[in-house]
């Protein structure tokens, strides 16, 4: 009888000790489990438990289910959530930094926008870092363009047009353009297109793509106007709390899925176009009067931003004019 329990309390420890030795953590996303960052993340969470053999398993909640798109970053910040993704420029109203890869037409392809974000990297670095988080990675949208239930070709065409806005740069060109900005978060976008609550968009073909934006919308205008970048945050305690191999593993992980996630969002933008036009998308460039509108309000844009952005914001725009 002795021998019985001693055993059990010896296996009661191996399993306390198992249990205490994994750490588990919660990861809210915007997106749908179907887009492609959000499986880019579920394949960067299989390379974190394989990598660190179970130690610590990361939980993807999909589609804003855990916390809604604006929330993610308190969530993180205050460790409600341990790791979480973001898009930058939804938090410009924060810090205009945050703002700097939607300022249009400043960075319009992958390789622009790569010299962007070397260029921004550690002030924004610092900035999350003030804040007690650290940032993993970061991976681009496609470029992007315009959905409008009625044809442009001008801004004049956007007066009066309901203009969904996921950043406060959108925000502005729906002001300046004579639309009415409506703050949609992309779960909820899908429903508010086939409600009316929205009748234009400026997103990629990527968001288009998974809100089917076919049924409501016809026109898509490829002004390929910035590429908005996600970053995938960790909260600084919980990461202090791994041991330096689990940290290291979690980086070489990281890592990974930044060189992974930029590669498909380039290799899937010309898919996802086609993939509008195959629904029946009038799928085109925008007319020379469109684009020359949109330069004109992105030049206003970009002197009222780096006025905001003070310092810092002339710093980042020098160094990325350089490279």
């Amino acid at each position: 009888m002795r021998t019985i329990r001693a055993l059990s309390g010896v296996l009661a420890l191996a399993l306390s000790l198992g249990a205490a030795a994994q750490t588990k953590w919660d990861m809210p996303t915007p997106y749908a489990a179907s887009n492609f960052h959000t499986e880019n993340i579920v394949q960067f969470a299989a390379d974190v438990d394989k990598a660190t053999a179970g130690k610590l398993k990361i939980t993807v909640h999909p589609a804003a289910s855990l916390f809604k798109a604006t929330e993610i970053k308190r969530a993180v910040q205050g460790g409600q959530a341990q790791i979480g993704e973001m898009i930058i420029s939804g938090y410009s109203n924060e810090d205009p930094i945050f703002g700097l890869d939607s300022i249009p037409f400043l960075a319009t392809s992958y390789a622009e926008s790569a010299k962007l974000w070397e260029a921004s990297k550690k002030a924004i670095e610092d900035r999350f870092a003030k804040q007690g988080m650290l940032i993993l990675y970061t991976v681009p949208w496609p470029p992007q363009g315009i959905y409008s239930t009625k044809p442009l070709n001008s801004i004049a065409d956007m007066k009066g047009l309901k203009l969904r806005a996921y950043n406060p740069m959108i925000s502005r060109i729906a002001e300046l353009a004579g639309a009415q900005p409506v703050t949609i978060q992309a779960a909820e976008l899908a429903q508010a297109m086939a409600t009316g609550a929205v009748n234009a968009n400026i997103t990629s073909g990527s968001t288009g793509y998974d809100t089917k934006a076919w049924e409501v919308v016809k026109n898509y205008y490829d002004t390929q106007a910035w590429l908005p970048k996600n970053i995938v945050i960790v909260n600084k305690k919980s990461f202090d709390a791994l041991d330096k191999a689990t940290q290291a593993a979690l980086l070489k992980a990281a890592a990974d899925a930044q060189a992974r996630g930029w590669k498909i969002s380039e290799e899937k933008t010309a898919w996802y176009l086609g993939e509008l036009r195959k629904n029946g998308m009038n799928v085109q460039p925008p007319s020379a009067q469109l684009k020359a509108d949109f330069q004109k309000i992105g030049k206003q844009i970009t002197e009222e931003w780096l006025k905001t952005a003070g310092p810092d914001g002339k710093a980042i725009i020098d160094a990325y004019s350089k490279k």
